[in-house]
């Protein structure tokens, strides 16, 4: 009896001290980032960005949630300190973290997740729920050479518990740990918890499973022996990292990068318990512009995702370079995407779509039906100018060599961005970049077109979405209709003025 009441003492007693300090956790708020009263005309004004203080480097969006009424999102982001004035050993980023009850105004929060607090650097993770319904999160300690995860402690996601240490064993109960740990994703499948060291640069992504998020077993690689190559037109070996994987309809989907290829995704089945993909697809095409995917469910089932975007790429990485210089565009380094909704078609393509709440940004409508392009002749539309506007634009089956539309361009609708096609292409043009896409015989043509600032986004046919920058003349706001090689038949423009997202209290809660 002595003995039990003993053990019982000591595991209260473990008990309260874990709270204790996860309490400790919340309290130590580090930074609460916030909107200068007077933002620079050229920072971005309907894109989640870091306004400081500091900058946000390298700004990959991690965990994501719904709860309790509040979309929760999280993105790293790291202070630039001076040498000078540094105390101690550098540990690694922060995670910033925003909620929202759109996923299109967002609050931002104290942060209370970082070296500070948890013991190590906050590198790239991702959100989950137990099969509980409790959230958590799991991630890379930066300087740790492990995998953490931790638990939210209150309802506004502010206060989180001790990090637990996820330590796969192999076959004979013998913790691995001499194997290079990296970004991590969880996901439950079956009622088991599975979970994926990503790649790093010596060693091909490994999954491990638990019954309780305690005991790990390490299964081995995560793709399967039957990866082809040929077939998906990617190499087995390229660099998996920032992985988030989960179903869509009956397939599943695995989001990541390679730091050389940027933001990418694989579709696919699991069989013997390893992944193997049937489709391969990229979302980038020049150097880091689309990064670092991260994604949520929301309360009515759709599967909405952002990735970092950034003018700047770090020299010790060498992917796709731009073949346009940006010059001198300057704003700021830690910006999301535009929410995307991603669903798969009945023949297994996966759309994408810009997010609907964005609609409520909309002002100032202007529209026009049934133009006609003469061919090898421009039309600047009229009364639509602005850099800070989305488009919609339906081509009517186009057939001509090469046709498309400029935006923020001069007022005889010269230079500018151009966003292009031609009959039978089997790409997009969006200014520097050439995203594949193709259209089917007899299939019009629907441009959605974002443009923010120097930030541009365009999706074409909900099948494709692309992001690019460009730098551009504040005084260049028009926007023309071009075609070559044939007449084109526009069906429809409308043209909307977007409101911005930040408030005068700077969305600081």
């Amino acid at each position: 009896m002595e003995i039990v009441k003993a053990c019982t003492l000591l595991i209260l007693f473990a008990l309260i001290t874990s709270l204790c300090n996860a309490q400790q956790v919340g309290n130590a708020a580090i930074k609460a980032p916030a909107m200068p009263e007077n933002p620079p005309e050229n920072w971005l004004t309907y894109h989640l960005a870091h306004p400081g203080p500091g900058t946000a480097t390298p700004g990959d969006p991690n965990p994501a949630f719904f709860w309790k009424g509040r979309y929760h999102l999280h993105y790293i982001y790291k202070e630039r300190v001076p040498r000078r004035k540094r105390k101690g050993p550098d540990l690694g980023p922060d995670w910033a973290h925003v909620s929202s009850e759109d996923m299109v105004h967002w609050t931002w929060h104290p942060t209370v997740l970082g070296p500070k607090t948890m013991g190590h650097g906050m590198f790239s993770g991702t959100g989950f729920f137990t099969k509980e319904g409790k959230p958590g999160i799991i991630y890379h300690g930066k300087g740790s050479n492990r995998n953490w995860i931790s638990y939210a402690l209150d309802d506004n996601m502010d206060q989180w518990s001790n990090p637990e240490l996820v330590l796969p064993k192999d076959k004979d109960g013998t913790p691995i740990t001499d194997m290079p740990y990296f970004d991590p994703d969880l996901w439950i499948d079956n009622g088991i918890y599975y979970a994926v060291n990503a790649r790093s640069s010596s060693q091909a992504p490994v999954l491990m499973k638990s019954d309780n998020l305690k005991d790990w077993d390490y299964m081995g690689e995560l793709l399967h022996p039957d990866f082809a190559e040929a077939k998906l037109g990617v190499a087995k070996d390229e660099d998996i990292s920032c992985p988030n994987m989960f179903k869509l309809g009956d397939k599943w989907v695995l989001l990541c990068i390679s730091h050389r290829l940027g933001c990418r995704y694989f579709i696919g089945d699991f069989q013997d318990e390893q992944f193997l993909p049937e489709q391969h697809g990229m979302m980038n095409w020049a150097a880091w512009d689309f990064f670092a995917p991260e994604s949520l469910l929301t309360p009515d089932g759709r599967r909405v995702m952002w990735s970092w975007c950034t003018t700047i790429t770090p020299k010790r990485f060498q992917p796709v370079p731009r073949k346009k210089k940006l010059g001198a565009l300057k704003i700021q380094t830690g910006v999301q995407s535009l929410p995307r909704e991603l669903s798969l078609s009945e023949d297994g393509v996966l759309l994408i779509k810009p997010l609907r709440e964005l609609e409520q940004l909309r002002t100032d409508e202007k529209r026009e039906e049934n133009l006609t392009v003469k061919g090898d002749t421009t039309h600047v539309l009229q009364g639509v100018t602005g850099d800070t506007m989305e488009l919609e634009i339906v081509i009517e089956a186009p057939t001509a060599d090469e046709f498309g539309v400029k935006v923020l361009c001069d007022q005889d609708g010269s230079n500018g961005f151009t966003i292009s096609s031609g009959g039978g292409s089997k790409t997009l043009n969006v200014g520097y970049i050439q995203p594949s896409f193709q259209l089917q015989e007899g299939e019009d043509l629907t441009l959605r077109i974002f443009i923010d600032k120097s930030m541009i986004e365009v999706f074409a046919n909900d099948r494709q979405a692309a992001v690019a920058w460009h730098d551009y003349d504040p005084k260049a706001l028009h926007v023309s209709l071009f075609s070559k090689g044939g007449d084109l038949k526009v069906k429809s423009v409308s043209a909307w003025q977007m409101n911005s997202i930040y408030g005068k209290a700077g969305g600081r809660r």
